[in-house]
Protein backbone atom coordinates (compact mmCIF):
# COMPACT_ATOMS: atom_id res chain seq x y z
CA UNK A 1 0.00 0.00 0.00
CA UNK A 2 0.98 3.21 -1.22
CA UNK A 3 -0.36 6.76 1.18
CA UNK A 4 0.75 10.01 -0.25
CA UNK A 5 0.85 12.87 2.25
CA UNK A 6 1.96 16.78 2.51
CA UNK A 7 -0.10 17.86 -0.65
CA UNK A 8 -2.33 21.01 0.03
CA UNK A 9 -2.44 25.45 -1.43
CA UNK A 10 0.05 27.22 -2.08
CA UNK A 11 1.34 30.38 -3.90
CA UNK A 12 3.50 30.85 -6.57
CA UNK A 13 6.79 30.60 -5.75
CA UNK A 14 6.39 28.83 -2.49
CA UNK A 15 7.59 25.44 -1.98
CA UNK A 16 5.89 22.33 -0.94
CA UNK A 17 7.12 18.56 -0.03
CA UNK A 18 5.42 15.55 -0.51
CA UNK A 19 5.80 12.29 0.72
CA UNK A 20 4.87 8.69 0.07
CA UNK A 21 5.01 6.04 2.70
CA UNK A 22 4.69 2.29 0.99
CA UNK A 23 3.71 -0.47 3.97
CA UNK A 24 3.76 -4.46 4.16
CA UNK A 25 6.27 -6.70 5.20
CA UNK A 26 7.04 -8.12 1.93
CA UNK A 27 6.95 -5.34 -0.41
CA UNK A 28 9.90 -3.67 -1.32
CA UNK A 29 9.92 -1.15 -4.24
CA UNK A 30 12.20 -1.02 -6.35
CA UNK A 31 12.20 2.31 -8.78
CA UNK A 32 9.85 5.12 -7.61
CA UNK A 33 8.37 7.88 -9.35
CA UNK A 34 5.67 10.31 -9.15
CA UNK A 35 2.76 11.10 -11.67
CA UNK A 36 0.67 14.00 -11.67
CA UNK A 37 -2.87 14.56 -13.85
CA UNK A 38 -4.45 17.81 -14.18
CA UNK A 39 -8.17 18.46 -14.37
CA UNK A 40 -8.95 17.58 -18.29
CA UNK A 41 -5.35 16.07 -19.07
CA UNK A 42 -3.37 12.77 -19.47
CA UNK A 43 -1.57 11.91 -16.56
CA UNK A 44 2.13 12.49 -16.98
CA UNK A 45 5.23 11.39 -15.21
CA UNK A 46 7.05 14.37 -12.55
CA UNK A 47 9.74 12.16 -11.84
CA UNK A 48 11.65 9.08 -10.65
CA UNK A 49 14.03 7.55 -8.93
CA UNK A 50 15.87 4.47 -8.74
CA UNK A 51 16.10 1.83 -6.33
CA UNK A 52 19.46 2.72 -5.08
CA UNK A 53 18.58 6.40 -5.59
CA UNK A 54 21.65 6.98 -8.12
CA UNK A 55 19.71 7.55 -11.18
CA UNK A 56 16.87 9.86 -11.37
CA UNK A 57 14.71 11.47 -13.89
CA UNK A 58 13.14 15.00 -14.07
CA UNK A 59 10.09 15.75 -16.53
CA UNK A 60 11.41 18.76 -18.45
CA UNK A 61 8.71 21.11 -16.74
CA UNK A 62 10.14 20.38 -13.15
CA UNK A 63 13.21 20.32 -14.06
CA UNK A 64 15.60 22.73 -11.84
CA UNK A 65 12.57 23.46 -9.31
CA UNK A 66 11.77 19.94 -7.77
CA UNK A 67 14.29 17.09 -6.47
CA UNK A 68 13.12 13.40 -5.92
CA UNK A 69 14.86 11.85 -2.72
CA UNK A 70 14.39 8.16 -1.04
CA UNK A 71 14.94 6.39 2.22
CA UNK A 72 14.53 2.45 2.05
CA UNK A 73 15.06 1.62 5.18
CA UNK A 74 11.80 3.36 5.89
CA UNK A 75 10.42 2.56 2.42
CA UNK A 76 10.01 6.68 2.15
CA UNK A 77 9.89 8.55 -1.07
CA UNK A 78 9.96 12.49 -1.32
CA UNK A 79 9.20 14.99 -3.93
CA UNK A 80 10.52 18.59 -3.16
CA UNK A 81 9.03 20.80 -5.16
CA UNK A 82 10.69 24.46 -5.10
CA UNK A 83 9.13 27.41 -6.79
CA UNK A 84 6.00 26.06 -7.74
CA UNK A 85 3.65 26.92 -10.51
CA UNK A 86 0.17 27.22 -11.24
CA UNK A 87 0.58 25.14 -13.61
CA UNK A 88 2.20 22.83 -11.39
CA UNK A 89 -1.83 22.42 -9.81
CA UNK A 90 -2.63 18.36 -10.29
CA UNK A 91 -3.41 15.60 -8.40
CA UNK A 92 0.02 13.70 -7.54
CA UNK A 93 0.01 9.97 -7.46
CA UNK A 94 3.10 8.06 -6.09
CA UNK A 95 3.96 5.02 -8.16
CA UNK A 96 6.30 1.76 -7.24
CA UNK A 97 7.60 -0.59 -9.63
CA UNK A 98 8.37 -4.35 -8.51
CA UNK A 99 10.15 -5.14 -11.83
CA UNK A 100 12.17 -2.01 -12.32
CA UNK A 101 15.50 -0.71 -11.15
CA UNK A 102 16.13 2.18 -12.94
CA UNK A 103 14.16 5.59 -12.73
CA UNK A 104 11.60 5.95 -15.32
CA UNK A 105 9.12 8.05 -16.40
CA UNK A 106 7.04 5.37 -18.37
CA UNK A 107 4.01 5.00 -16.58
CA UNK A 108 4.44 1.31 -17.76
CA UNK A 109 6.66 0.81 -15.71
CA UNK A 110 4.89 0.68 -12.42
CA UNK A 111 2.89 -1.47 -10.75
CA UNK A 112 1.86 0.12 -7.23
CA UNK A 113 -0.26 3.58 -7.12
CA UNK A 114 -1.51 5.71 -4.53
CA UNK A 115 -4.47 6.82 -4.09
CA UNK A 116 -3.64 10.45 -4.97
CA UNK A 117 -3.03 13.60 -3.55
CA UNK A 118 -4.04 17.25 -4.74
CA UNK A 119 -1.73 20.09 -4.91
CA UNK A 120 -2.84 23.67 -5.71
CA UNK A 121 -0.72 26.14 -6.63
CA UNK A 122 -2.27 29.69 -6.72
CA UNK A 123 -1.29 32.19 -8.72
Amino acid sequence: QLVESGGGVVQAGDSLRLSCAASGRSFTPLAMAWFRQAPGNEIESVAAISFMGANTYFADSVKGRFTISRDNDKKTMVLQMNSAKPEDTAVYYCATSRTTINASGSRGGYDNWGQGIQVTVSS
